[in-house]
């Protein structure tokens, strides 16, 4: 295949990572790395001001919406942008649902940059790349049950939910308001589809995420 390069946005909230992915991307002739973001709102951002990007690779956890959610938004409002999503998960949910959000791709942090390489011309061409470190089938992949769509900050309020913490002692444990706290409660049963604390734990328990 010829080209001359391929344009790219890496979403990721760690500076470290940030950093080892430009270090890397470097070593790629035909990547040009043209914007990087630590979150979604600044993803959105970077993609309405440079419509020639064609590649992004987006963490799953971000700090203030899932990259799953992020992969949504953007194939609704740039759906010529191919997203490769990149993660610690093996897990099959994460990747059933960010393959059913619109990614193209999923990559563990651990890839080699041959992999990366490869992954990101196999998005550009619109083809679906699983990293070669996932035990798992596509096909399996897509019709995995889906688990749900928890923040950052949502995932560190269940945990201290299940470790009987009350709101306050949250609330002061996070550093975050007593109606921050509430919020997150109520998002936490609503995305859970349940009516108390019992049935919250009981459920995030069957997904394994206490």
């Amino acid at each position: 295949m010829s080209l001359t390069h391929i344009n790219l946005l890496v979403v990721d909230d760690h500076p470290m990572v940030i950093e080892g992915m430009k270090a890397m991307l470097q070593q790629i002739p035909f990547v040009v790395l043209q914007a990087t973001a630590q979150n979604a709102f600044d993803a959105l951002s970077v993609l309405e001001k440079n419509p020639h990007i064609d590649v992004a690779i987006v963490d799953i956890n971000l700090p203030d919406t899932s990259g799953i959610e992020l992969a949504a938004k953007m194939r609704k409002a740039f759906p010529q942008v191919r997203v490769l999503a990149m993660s610690t998960f093996k897990e099959r949910s994460y990747i059933a649902q960010m393959i059913q959000n619109g990614a193209i791709g999923y990559l563990l942090k651990s890839a080699s940059q041959a992999e990366i390489e490869q992954a990101i011309l196999a998005a550009y061409e619109g083809k679906l790349h699983l990293s070669m470190d996932l035990q798992v089938n596509p096909r399996d992949v897509v019709a995995a049950s889906t688990t749900p769509l928890l923040t950052s900050r949502e995932k560190e309020v269940l945990l201290l939910i299940a470790e009987g913490l009350t709101s306050p002692q949250i609330a002061q444990k996070l550093f975050i308001s007593l109606h921050t706290v509430d919020s997150h409660r109520k998002n936490l049963l609503t995305k859970f589809e349940v009516n108390n604390t019992a049935g919250l734990i009981k459920t995030a328990a069957k997904y394994q995420l206490v």
